[in-house]
């Protein structure tokens, strides 16, 4: 109880806890990230069988987010806990596997460093509040959200339908929005991209986006209010078409290759939600005076 009242008190104390902390949740996410896919295949492959009426394939070795251990993908050597502490490890191997010295990616390292230095960020913004408490789980979830899609086109309803229904439970009580914002922007966000989706679709025939966006937005709505969504879609348009530009200039790939829309919904959600207020103020004010 000291501990958690000299935090309380210590803002830097609280920022420098936190930051420890979310190290050790992007450890986490970077087996999230890996092994959720893999796990919804399975689990589709599974489903596919029963509807086509086929025998199910033997049983294979427990796989999910814990079992079996982590290894090295070149050599199969099991990740000791020793060798599986956020940053440190990395650095300390030198970004090699101990056992077969092969190397170890860097985004492993990045996705915890990442994911910390957000964590002690909005430690520093929120202080030990329960919005700061409600922002990390957001926080952890986007970040988890966007590198899945960025690997697979994939906004798994498993993290996006739970932050949802969660922003609208918070939100009952007034943390970043009304109940009535919040309920309204859950349905607009969903709405708004449903629409322009069909619209796409029926003037080119093609699908422009996928479901997983819509849900994502609505999430994002339910959080901040219907009054974050236009501010969301404007910043998520310009970072996607600038960004999309500089990835197929830099890969030379062709514009019908499709481009993940989440991971720039997920940052423009989240600067909305922080700093959406003095934005649109801000823009107001140079409105004004032009």
């Amino acid at each position: 109880m000291n501990g958690l009242t000299f935090l309380a008190g210590n803002l830097p104390a609280f920022v420098l806890v936190v930051l420890v902390f979310g190290l050790l949740i992007g450890s986490f996410l970077n087996v999230l990230v890996y092994r959720l896919p893999k796990m919804m295949q399975r689990e589709w492959c599974v489903q596919a069988r029963e509807i086509l009426e086929l025998e199910p394939e033997p049983a294979g070795p427990t796989f999910n987010l814990v079992l079996p251990n982590s290894t090295c993908p070149h050599c199969q050597h099991e990740i000791r806990p020793w060798e599986n502490i956020p940053l440190l490890s990395w650095l300390a191997l030198r970004g090699k596997c101990s056992a077969c010295k092969a190397p170890i990616s860097t985004r492993y390292p990045l996705v915890e460093l990442a994911c910390g230095v957000l964590s002690a960020f909005i430690a520093w913004q929120f202080g030990p509040t329960w919005q700061c408490a409600a922002m990390l789980l957001l926080s952890w979830g986007l970040l988890a959200m966007s590198l899945i899609d960025a690997d697979h086109q994939l906004l798994p309803d498993v993290l996006v339908l739970p932050l949802l229904w969660l922003g609208l439970i918070i939100n009952q009580y007034g943390l970043f929005a009304t109940p009535g914002d919040a309920l309204w922007g859950a349905v607009a966000g969903y709405l708004s991209l449903w629409s322009v989706y069909w619209l796409f679709k029926l003037l080119t025939g093609k699908e422009g986006m996928g479901y997983g966006d819509f849900k994502l937005l609505a999430m994002l709505g339910a959080w901040g209010g219907w009054q974050i969504l236009p501010l969301t879609i404007l910043l998520s348009s310009l970072v996607g078409a600038v960004l999309g530009v500089i990835m197929l200039r830099l890969r030379n790939a062709e514009t019908s290759i499709p481009i993940p829309f989440g991971p720039y919904l997920a940052i423009a959600g989240w600067i909305a939600l922080i700093w959406g207020e003095q934005i649109t103020s801000a823009y107001l004010q140079i409105a004004h005076f032009n």
